[in-house]
């Protein structure tokens, strides 16, 4: 590790392709608390970690010189959220039509998983434990 950098997340930042829609898919599946909110932006609280969601627009100036990559090309990350039951949550999420891209499946690792994607692309998996075979 390296001195002075602590161990803990703060905040993740999801590079959204339309706010609007993103601020609405995330009112209508999570229960997070806003805590900022902008034309640009919206940060949402989980727990101990600040999720912002942040217009694509704005996102070059924070990463530069690296390129900000599309949405089109593909999952680029997975943000786990543990459940007590996979598949409760997976029922819940029907009913307010978000699709499932897979699961609930078993994983030999010893989680049951489910997972879907924001509408900018980003993949969240719900994920139980379960005994390993």
């Amino acid at each position: 590790m390296v001195n002075g950098l602590p161990s803990e997340v703060e905040v993740i930042t999801l590079f959204v392709d339309d706010i609007a829609s993103s601020k609405a898919f995330y009112a209508r599946v999570f229960a997070s608390e806003t805590v900022w909110e902008d034309a640009v932006s919206s940060v949402l609280r989980f727990g101990g970690l600040l999720i912002n969601l942040l217009d694509v627009s704005q996102a070059p100036a924070l990463v530069e010189p690296l390129p900000v990559g599309p949405s089109s090309a593909g999952a680029r990350v997975l943000l786990t959220i543990r459940v007590r039951d996979v598949d409760q949550v997976c029922r819940s999420l029907r009913e307010i039509d978000v699709d499932l891209l897979n699961g609930p499946v078993d994983r030999p690792w010893g989680r049951r998983t489910a997972s879907f994607a924001d509408p900018s692309g980003h993949v969240w998996e719900i994920a139980q434990a379960i005994e390993p075979r």
